[in-house]
């Protein structure tokens, strides 16, 4: 989905609670977090009355169900969302349930129906047998003209039973940067993976741009498709571009969430464009933290995908059918970082990049993911945490799409 500027819409997250024994508690959260970010009063009222509804069904119908308020943010606005994640019985008959009048338990049944109206946003996905996740968004209104359309990024964390914070992070920017070419290192005789200089040449089209040099080799994996290519001299594309980084910072508890704040905080301000150059940034921010786990990506829209990892996070490019995992490295941002390595890919037709820490296990399949590729990122997210999430260690999921 295209925003009235032509680039992308991305949002932030920020103020994350989540709900699960007392979910009555979610209702005053609620109003509280309308006030003040400046929801105003009407609307505040109609994110209550959702999110009272939301909850009253959690508590009737799911086994294991819980609540994430949080706030969504650009650089206009800001509003709230809630997503409901629960181990319940499903539903097999979404739009049914969705319909005034609609109950199982002998009720008026108007739940879901009035939160549908309510929210600017709702979007739901149920399986029987299985559970059911749900999210609504609440903007101020009149609408913002930036917010009309649909995230190409969603993430969600959680953090392991008995914390409070979360160690775990993810974000997003674009990167409108020129091409860049490759650094020499007059030493090594060789070009740099993270560092990058202007070459003016190429962006007047003067001469013709050398082809980046790659791993040679198959480029298919031993079960028939693509696999990603070991890229020696990465360049960031003419075009805008979509930077994601995934962040585990290493334990868990405020010091780890101080680690992957600090590498949400270079992550946004820094000026790389590519996911080595950025991963350099964050190296050098994390220096006296923990340190952490990090993984970045770069979407391009045509479809191309640079990829650099370092440490326990889990990357794929997913389909209904495929899962084709991206390699990261061993090492600790911010501690020691081996020689970065990036590689490239492209994303398949319908596809999402997933990128997710070690509190998801890693045995889940892409018929797991499947039905959700056509929802909302965040929404996909939130089904896989639900699918392979534990609540022995802090939790975090990112999805993108590239269709933009």
């Amino acid at each position: 989905m295209i925003t009235v500027s032509g680039l992308p819409l991305l949002l932030d997250c920020e103020d994350s609670a989540w709900f699960r024994d007392q979910l009555e508690a979610a209702r005053g959260a609620a109003a509280a977090l309308g006030r003040r970010i400046g929801l105003g009063d009407h609307r505040t009222a109609q994110l209550v009355l959702a999110v009272a509804e939301l909850a009253t069904n959690v508590t009737k119908y799911s086994a294991d169900g819980s609540m994430l308020l949080r706030v969504l943010r650009n650089a206009a606005v800001a509003g709230v969302e809630v997503v409901v994640v629960d181990g319940g019985p499903g539903m097999a008959d979404v739009a049914a349930a969705l319909r005034d009048g609609t109950s199982t338990v002998g009720t008026l049944g108007i739940g879901l129906g009035a939160v549908q109206r309510l929210a600017d946003r709702f979007d739901i996905h149920s399986v029987p047998g299985v559970g059911t996740v749900q999210l609504a968004r609440f903007w101020p209104h009149p609408l913002h003209p930036s917010v009309t359309g649909e995230a190409v990024v969603g993430g969600i964390t959680r953090p392991m039973g008995g914390e409070e914070v979360c160690g775990d992070a993810w974000a997003t920017r674009t990167d409108n940067h020129l091409p860049t070419a490759p650094a020499t290192d007059a030493r090594a005789g060789r070009a740099s993976e993270s560092g990058a200089t202007f070459d003016w040449s190429a962006l007047t089209a003067t001469r013709p741009v050398a082809v980046p040099s790659r791993v040679t080799g198959s480029r298919l994996d031993r079960t028939g498709r693509p696999k990603a290519e070991l890229v020696r001299d990465a360049a960031a594309e003419a075009g805008n571009g979509v930077l994601v980084m995934s962040c585990d910072g290493l334990g868990h508890g405020p010091m780890a969430a101080l680690a992957s704040q600090a590498a949400v905080k270079a992550f946004r301000t820094g000026t790389g464009g590519t996911p080595a150059q950025v991963m350099e940034e964050v190296h050098r921010a994390l220096r006296g933290t923990r340190g952490a786990a990090v993984a970045i990506a770069r979407l391009e829209p045509g479809g191309r995908v640079l990829f650099c990892g370092i440490g326990n996070i889990a990357a794929a490019l997913v389909s209904s059918e495929s899962r084709s995992n991206l390699l990261s490295h061993p090492g600790i941002v911010g501690h020691q970082m081996r020689q970065l390595r990036t590689y490239e890919q492209r994303l398949p037709p319908g596809g999402v990049l997933v990128m997710h820490s070690d509190g998801l296990n890693e045995r889940w399949k892409p018929s797991d993911l499947a039905s959700l590729l056509q929802h909302p990122p965040a929404l996909i997210a939130a089904g896989l945490l639900r699918q392979a999430g534990t609540r022995r260690d802090d939790a975090s999921v990112v999805v993108a799409k590239g269709a933009w």
